[in-house]
């Protein structure tokens, strides 16, 4: 069990990884123009403050960068390899679930920084193995396998909350969670 727990993890943690990077970051880049330009539908916002186009921008540059690191680094650590279209995928995919999020939660009548639990924490992760799963069927089918994916809806809520937590120390986040 040990032995399977030491070989999945880092695994797992290897292939989210873009996708764990494009969320925070959109978080500490973020700020500007709300992509839902403040607009109304039945008097609520669309989206909030929250998600910003500089967000979304620097949020998805720097799962991808992170990605073309690990790419460097894949030789060296036998970590897997990214295509291009697979680092977008995850960077993007990842903001997109937390973009569509905020959506459900504004139409549901939660106020930005209400707490949405499971969905504050797997949103992205969900965003992320969508678009994966719709752009690169066959590599997302390849190496996520079933283990890969319950390691990471089991480990990314606890490292979600952590980084939160990390987040409003700093001032980046008006909430804990």
């Amino acid at each position: 069990m040990l032995e399977s727990v030491l070989i999945i993890l880092p695994k797992a943690l290897w292939l989210i990884l873009p996708a764990y990077v494009a969320n925070s970051s959109a978080v500490l880049f973020g700020g500007g123009i709300p992509i839902d330009l403040r607009v109304k539908i039945r008097g609520k916002r669309i989206l909030g403050d929250g998600k910003t186009y500089r967000g979304l921008i620097l949020g998805t540059c720097c799962g991808v960068l992170v990605g073309i690191f690990q790419n460097q680094m894949a030789g060296l650590l036998g970590g897997v390899i990214f295509p291009p279209v697979v680092l977008l995928s995850l960077a993007f995919g990842a903001l997109f679930g937390d973009i569509t999020e905020s959506l459900i939660k504004r139409r549901l009548g939660i106020k930005q920084g209400a707490p949405f639990f499971p969905f504050d924490q797997l949103d992205f992760i969900a965003g992320a193995f969508i678009t994966l799963w719709l752009t690169s069927e066959e590599w997302f089918l390849t190496h996520f396998s079933l283990d890969v994916i319950i390691t990471i809806l089991i480990i990314t809520p606890v490292l979600h909350l952590l980084t939160n937590r990390i987040g409003y120390i700093i001032g980046k986040k008006d909430v804990p969670w």
